[in-house]
């Protein structure tokens, strides 16, 4: 049984810009282990002996953010350090890029007709003209100089619409030694061109990269799809899952000899989920790539597929329907059904969910996953050991003058079995401001937990940022 933790917010850092990822290192010739703070306009904080210092700010790189109403899914979205930054100095961001605005590749939103196939079997065509942005994974490296520098671009990616891009989303693999990229399935909703279940299509997945490997490539070609890479680039990629909607990250945790995996895939509708996995087998780009004839992914024993777009976690996709007779109800219309039936057995189901509507008393109703972390401290003794996530706010709480977020965990179970999560009560009394928590972090051995909260939903809301640690 799971029980209810009460913890602390302790403010960190107060009136920043959003803050997309908060991640702790070692500088180069530094005793410390300082926190990292990237917002999603394009600066890196970090602090030091009490001060703040700039790190890196690539607002110019980063495409103008907030044109349609403020928010925006697009900016740094992710920044990892090398295992061996503090002997090599390099690091790697994710962001969009200043000046690839296009016009999007459909005309309006997207809502799925399960009486019309011609809205179930939509194509992304003219994929050249038809893309909203581009986003770009590059490695930098700090110089001696203690000024960072670019040293080259590991990918290109045309992205279809402005969200569903990942946040949080480079992490490096202590399993594998691989910089681990997680990509949205690049967008709208309900993902209308089905990329994340197309094997080759770079969108909605979980990708590793070996950074190591054919290094003196620098100027990869824009794509959508892993056959459009060069050759050399395709051979330091392999693809672990697929099936991913949007995600916030990958999170490892050390049990004796080997790692579990924690992922969340944002949901649609209906529900939000953690999964978690063990055991993978790969898949080599060059594989995927360049074979006409090579099985599926989803063929592959111990290939990881989340189950979007036909699932949506535990519940297949579904389009709400208000009933007209009573206005407390609504009916749930399958909006995927061959979707649902392709993915239903080859899926890895959710360690545990929880819900847009729910009115169960110890739980609450979410609006969107935004972190998934392992605790592994013991300064919060009654969480060791387990699953911390948060969601951006608490659904049907719109209408109060100050919006929360949420903050809950769960555990893995040795039977593997799904578990139910519990509520983490929070002490801090943010008054008549909003909190909507916006990023979830930990230092390099798990046992320090970091929340980012902003005071809106808007990225143009500038410094209405804070990052606390939650204590005991």
């Amino acid at each position: 049984m799971l029980r209810k933790v009460k913890v602390r917010l302790r403010p960190i850092l107060q009136r920043i810009n959003l803050p997309t990822v908060l991640k702790t290192a070692f500088l180069p010739g530094d005793s410390i282990e300082r926190l990292f703070i990237a917002t999603q306009v394009g600066e890196i904080f970090y602090i030091g002996n009490g001060d703040i210092r700039t790190f890196l700010d690539i607002r110019p790189r980063i495409i103008k953010l907030g044109a349609s109403g403020g928010y925006d899914e697009r900016g740094l979205l992710g920044l990892a350090f090398h295992p061996g930054f503090y002997y090599n100095g390099l690091f790697y961001l994710h962001y969009s890029v200043a000046g690839s605005q296009g016009p999007g590749a459909l005309p309006e939103s997207y809502t799925p007709n399960p009486c019309d196939p011609n809205t179930l079997n939509l194509r992304w065509t003219n994929r050249d003209a038809l893309f909203d942005h581009i986003d770009t994974v590059e490695e930098w490296m700090l110089q001696p100089n203690g000024q960072p520098q670019k040293r080259r671009t590991l990918l290109n990616l045309r992205r279809p619409f402005l969200n569903h891009n990942g946040v949080n989303s480079l992490n490096f693999s202590p399993e594998t030694g691989k910089l681990v990229l997680t990509t949205g399935d690049g967008g709208s909703g309900y993902d209308p061109f089905n990329l994340s279940q197309d094997d080759m299509e770079i969108a909605g997945k979980i990708i590793e990269i070996d950074v190591s490997k054919n290094t003196t490539i620098h100027n990869p070609p824009v794509v959508t799809r892993f056959n459009e890479l060069p050759v050399p680039i395709q051979e330091t990629l392999t693809v672990i899952a697929k099936g991913v909607r949007n995600i916030p990250g990958i999170s490892y945790q050390r049990i004796n000899n080997q790692f579990i995996k924690y992922v969340g895939n944002v949901g649609q509708e209906l529900v939000e989920s953690i999964f978690s996995f063990v055991h993978y087998k790969p898949i080599p780009v060059t594989q995927l790539a360049g074979h006409k004839e090579s099985p599926s992914l989803t063929d592959q024993e111990g290939f990881i597929n989340f189950g979007w777009r036909g699932w949506e976690g535990n519940l297949p996709t579904s389009i709400i329907n208000n009933c007209t007779s009573n206005q407390t109800l609504n009916e749930k219309i399958i909006a995927f059904y061959n979707d649902a039936i392709e993915t239903s057995v080859r899926r890895i189901h959710p360690l545990t969910s929880y819900y847009h509507q729910d009115s169960r008393p110890d739980k609450f109703s979410g609006i969107a996953l935004t972190g998934v972390q392992a605790y592994m401290g013991n300064g919060i003794p009654a969480l060791t050991g387990s699953v911390v996530f948060t969601d951006f706010a608490r659904n049907g709480e719109e209408s109060q003058p100050s919006v929360k977020g949420a903050l809950a965990y769960t555990r893995v179970q040795m039977d593997g079995k799904p578990n139910e999560y519990s509520i983490i009560e929070t002490n801090y009394n943010f008054g008549t401001q909003s909190a909507y928590y916006v990023s979830l972090g930990t230092n390099l051995n798990q046992t320090q937990l970091y929340l980012g909260a902003h005071g809106s939903t808007k990225v143009t809301d500038y410094n209405q940022g804070t990052v606390f640690e939650i204590v005991q």
